[in-house]
């Protein structure tokens, strides 16, 4: 959370996840004593294509600050899912999962990357 409000970001803490907000995007990482986060995710509302630019914008630089090694794989991939409602992707340690919401009243979208070596309270219950 301390690296995220130094680049900028505005952060709250819901008990579970931190939430930095940068414009229209938002980084929910899952707190704990883990040596790296287990899940980082990042979400945008709005419609499909303008949720995702918002969350590609400020991905590699999420991502950097996450210490995710394989930031630049999943950038390139992220990109590729431009208008696409779903995708997933094994890179590394990390299971990315894409989803987008269309037709419903909160449209928008969601990357979530999860710590595939975490073994212990490595999600939010």
């Amino acid at each position: 959370m301390a690296g995220l409000a130094s680049a900028g970001y505005k952060c709250s803490n819901d008990g579970t996840y931190a939430i930095c907000t940068s414009g229209p995007a938002a980084v929910w990482v899952l707190t704990g004593s883990h040596p790296r986060p287990p899940v980082v995710s990042l979400h945008s509302a709005g419609p499909v294509a303008t949720a995702s630019a918002a969350i590609a914008k400020v991905l590699p630089q999420a991502l950097e600050i996450a210490h995710i090694g394989q930031s630049q794989q999943i950038t390139d991939w992220f990109a590729k899912q431009n208008g696409k409602t779903s995708g997933q992707l094994s890179a590394g340690d990390w299971q990315v999962d894409y989803s987008a919401e269309i037709d419903t009243e909160e449209p928008g979208a969601s990357l979530s990357l999860m710590d595939k070596l975490c073994k212990a309270n490595c999600t939010a219950e």
